[in-house]
C-alpha cells in the first residue's frame, strides 16, 4: 500500500478526480486529499463534493509516495499558491512518482522542472509545456520515468491503469 496525496481545489473536473482516486483505493492505496485548510468543501465542475483531508501547510511531500494531480480549473488555481508549486516541485526532485492530467500539468511549468520532460496535457497547456522547454506528445498517456501526464477523461482508463502499473513497481 502507497500513501497517495492529492491536491485539488474548487472547479476540479470531477471524474479526473473521482475515477483515479477510486482506482488507487481499489487496489489499496491511502488517498489523502490536500486544499488551502483541512475540512475546506470542495466543489467539482460538475457538482462533486470532495472534502479536504489535511491543509497544505500540515502537508509534507515526505509523507507521500505519490501525488495525483486532476485537472479542471483546479491546476490553474492552485499554480497561483507557492505553496503549492513547492509540494509538487519536492515530488519532483525527490522522483518520487507524479501523476497529472488535463490541466494538472500546469503546475509543472511553475516548478520550472518541466524542461526536457516529455508530456502530455489537455489541448491548451500542451503550446504552455512545449515553450516551457518540455517534449510534448499528443498520445493518450505518457510516461517519463516516474511522471504520468494524460489528456482528458477520455484518457482515463489507459491513465489509471499507468498510475497503477507504476505504483506497483
Amino acid at each position: 500500500m502507497r500513501k497517495i496525496a492529492v491536491i485539488v481545489t474548487n472547479d476540479v473536473e470531477d471524474v479526473e478526480y473521482t475515477s483515479p482516486v477510486e482506482a488507487l483505493k481499489k487496489a489499496g492505496h491511502e488517498v489523502t486529499v490536500i486544499e488551502k485548510k483541512a475540512g475546506n468543501q470542495i466543489r467539482g465542475k460538475h457538482g462533486v463534493a470532495i472534502t479536504a483531508d489535511k491543509g497544505i501547510d500540515d502537508a509534507s511531500p515526505d509523507d507521500f509516495d505519490g501525488l495525483l494531480i486532476p485537472g479542471g480549473f483546479s491546476p490553474d488555481q492552485l499554480r497561483a499558491d507557492e505553496r503549492f508549486v513547492d509540494f509538487v516541485k519536492a515530488f519532483l526532485l525527490s522522483d518520487k512518482p507524479v501523476f497529472a492530467i488535463c490541466h494538472g500539468p500546469q503546475l509543472f511549468i511553475q516548478t520550472g522542472l518541466a524542461k526536457g520532460r516529455t508530456l502530455t496535457a489537455y489541448t491548451t497547456v500542451r503550446p504552455d509545456l512545449y515553450y516551457a522547454g518540455a517534449i510534448v506528445k499528443d498520445q493518450p498517456v505518457v510516461v517519463d520515468h516516474n511522471l504520468v501526464t494524460s489528456r482528458t477523461p477520455d484518457d482515463l482508463d489507459a491513465f489509471n491503469h499507468a498510475i497503477l502499473e507504476k505504483l506497483g513497481k
